[in-house]
């Protein structure tokens, strides 16, 4: 899979990119990961990818020119499957979505900052936009973060474990179940006694119970109850 990111402040998406799981995918080459930064497609001497709204209104907005530049140089490497948007307003980032997109083989992402982007890059260039929640950030590079880590962790291998994603909350519409480690008892506190019984059936059966009970009680929306 290759990610393309087009940022104004590719500083912040460096360091997030490069740890833990989504590191040890880019090193697996399970992904490539290319940070674009706007400013290089500028066309006067500032640098410029911003400017005030026609109309008026207080707040900058993201001009078209540089990141239709940048979209237009990377597709001449190759086609993309997906242009994405980080907004405020778009889809909601589910697992499902994240599933969907971890099929795919290359997208761009394009995180939004100051007031927006010109409307004629969601007209003309982007393919789906993806909200992270109901909230309003000081730029799209977190959610973009966000989006690529749901992502990544779901490609074969990216995970010590192949089957640890297929039991992430969300995966069937259910929260995970409470998890246990050693030591058995502390400070008066045990570990129920079904997960040290040695009997797979029933603690399979006692986890999914969990997850029933959890969703409906923390999530009811999901539960469908």
């Amino acid at each position: 899979m290759r990610i393309d990111v087009l940022t104004v402040l590719p500083e912040l998406l460096h360091s997030p990119l490069n740890w833990s799981i989504v590191k040890r995918a880019r090193d697996k080459g399970l992904v490539e990961i290319n940070i674009v930064n706007l400013h290089d497609y500028a066309s006067d001497r500032y640098k410029s990818v911003d400017d005030y709204a026609f109309g008026g209104g207080a707040g900058m907005v993201m001009m078209i020119e540089p990141v239709y530049k940048a979209v237009e140089e990377l597709k001449k490497e190759r086609d993309y499957d997906e242009i994405i948007y980080t907004s405020p307003d778009g889809e909601k980032l589910t697992q499902k979505k994240a599933n969907a997109l971890s099929l795919k083989n290359n997208i761009i992402i394009l995180a939004g900052h100051y007031k927006g982007i010109d409307q004629r890059i969601r007209d003309h260039l982007i393919t789906s936009e993806i909200s992270i929640g109901d909230y309003v950030l000081s730029g799209g590079e977190i959610p973009a973060v966000v989006i690529i880590d749901a992502v990544v962790r779901l490609l074969p291998g990216s995970l010590g474990d192949e089957q640890s994603a297929l039991a992430d909350s969300f995966q069937d519409d259910l929260l995970a179940p409470p998890v246990y480690t050693r030591p058995a008892e502390f400070m008066g506190w045990k570990v129920p006694d079904i997960l040290l019984s040695g009997h797979a059936a029933e603690i399979e059966k006692w986890r999914h119970e969990k997850s029933l009970e959890r969703t409906r009680r923390l999530r009811p929306d999901l539960s469908g109850d």
